[in-house]
């Protein structure tokens, strides 16, 4: 890596406030840019973890990039907060906002935090959020810092993420653009002066289209999903291939090579979704009824519900099966399970009196919920052996390079759920499976 070069003053103060995935990979991100960084996170056992250069969770290249800043002595962890803010030039809110199983979201720690920090912040500061909030809440949070210090001067960004579990630290670095939202001119470019290392379009706009951007982006996400998830079930009922559908549309340059279509299962929840129900609650306090994001809603949760359908087509009722699970994660390149569609199937395989084993490359085990009877295999063939299905529901690279005529001789009945569709149904049907994708 080359030598980083600061753009601000070498005696700049900057600090993240938020230290789980959005914050460890900001924090890191930065130090590497060239800033001094001091990181607060409420939680002492991840601030100790992250000065030791432990990662709250799997993100490729974060532990290095964490160890390389903190042996440079541009990076620290606080959970003092007083600490972090006092004299910081620049205040990062990067808290991973948590949704509850409704999809709704907790805005509590962002608000109690801008609350806490407002008698400490330095006049002349500047905030930037990046979290992910409806619109509307940057102005809310800046009206709470007044009310709680009525003499703080400080200016009030949103710049949203643009991360993505498993592609953060590229992401962060190498982005399509980084829309800023500000409350100034004079904000909007200081937020610049201050992301300058990283070259891509920088459109500034207000705060509320700054924060109605990323609801727009993450619905129009969801909207792709469900549509080529729709378009798969017909391919199923019309026999055409959803897959070869998908890739000829990405031909189309009106659609583009990166369009999300590829069938599958539906989007997890807690990121796209919060976005489509933080649309949808602007439409109820409008009146305006929005049946497009209700739509994508509706497709979405049908199509998680079909894995079990499928199941039950062959099987019947899943009562006392037993089901291999390959993948828990929310997707590849990450450990976090939260809202993870695989984890919402394993529960409603459980509901349904299924017994599951279940092998992820990068999960913690110890992180995963309790309240879940399921056993966790120590590798995929453990995972599979004596089962009378096996469902692939996460998309690791390393599950293509499987022994599936191992796997086949090790299970009972020889049934397998593509749900992803990353295996070649001609090759895994000629093995003898029953092989079942989605759209195909």
């Amino acid at each position: 890596m080359a030598e980083p070069t600061s753009a601000l003053p070498p005696d700049t103060k900057i600090c993240t406030l938020g230290a789980w995935h959005l914050g460890a990979v900001t924090s890191a991100c930065l130090a590497a840019f060239g800033y001094n960084i001091l990181a607060f996170d409420p939680d002492k056992d991840r601030v100790a973890n992250l000065n030791r250069g432990v990662p709250p969770l799997f993100e490729p290249g974060l532990d290095e990039l964490l160890a390389e800043n903190l042996a440079a002595g541009r990076l620290q962890y606080t959970s003092d907060l007083k600490a972090a803010v006092k004299g910081a030039a620049y205040l990062l809110l990067t808290f991973d906002t948590p949704v509850d199983e409704q999809d709704e979201v907790d805005l509590g720690e962002i608000y109690s935090t801008c609350e806490r920090l407002a008698p400490d912040m330095a006049q002349g500061a500047t905030l930037v959020v990046s979290s992910q909030v409806p619109v509307g809440t940057c102005e809310e949070l800046a009206a709470a810092i007044r009310n709680a210090n009525p003499q703080a001067a400080f200016g009030i960004a949103y710049v949203p993420e643009n991360l993505r579990l498993g592609q953060a630290i590229q992401r962060f670095q190498h982005p399509d653009m980084l829309v800023i939202g500000a409350d100034s001119p004079a904000t909007a470019e200081r937020v610049e002066r201050l992301l300058s290392a990283v070259e891509a379009p920088k459109p500034r706009v207000s705060l509320r289209t700054a924060e109605m951007t990323k609801h727009a982006i993450n619905a129009f996400l969801a909207t792709s999903i469900s549509f080529i998830n729709e378009i798969a079930n017909l391919c199923e009922r019309a026999g055409a291939d959803a897959v070869e559908v998908g890739e000829a549309l990405r031909l189309d340059q009106r659609i583009g090579p990166r369009a999300a279509l590829r069938p599958g299962l539906g989007f997890a929840g807690g990121t796209l979704a919060r976005d489509l129900k933080a649309l949808m609650r602007l439409a109820g306090r409008s009146n305006y009824e929005a049946p497009l994001l209700r739509g994508v809603l509706a497709v979405n949760d049908r199509q998680n519900a079909m894995v079990l359908e499928k199941l039950r087509q062959v099987h019947g009722s899943l009562e006392g099966l037993t089901v291999g699970v390959l993948g828990l994660t929310y997707k590849a390149g990450t450990s976090a399970v939260r809202r993870s569609v695989a984890m919402e199937i394993v529960a409603a395989l459980l509901s349904e009196g299924a017994k599951v084993k279940a092998f992820d490359p990068k999960v913690v085990v110890e992180e995963l919920p309790s309240d879940l009877p399921f056993e966790s295999a120590r590798d995929a063939y453990e995972a599979t052996a004596g089962s009378d299905a096996l469902l692939i529901l996460t998309d690791w690279p390393e599950f293509r390079a499987l022994d599936f005529d191992t796997i086949r001789q090790s299970m009972r009945r020889s049934v397998l759920l593509d749900a992803n569709n990353i295996l070649d149904p001609d090759q895994i049907t000629k093995m003898g499976f029953l092989y079942c994708g989605m759209g195909r």
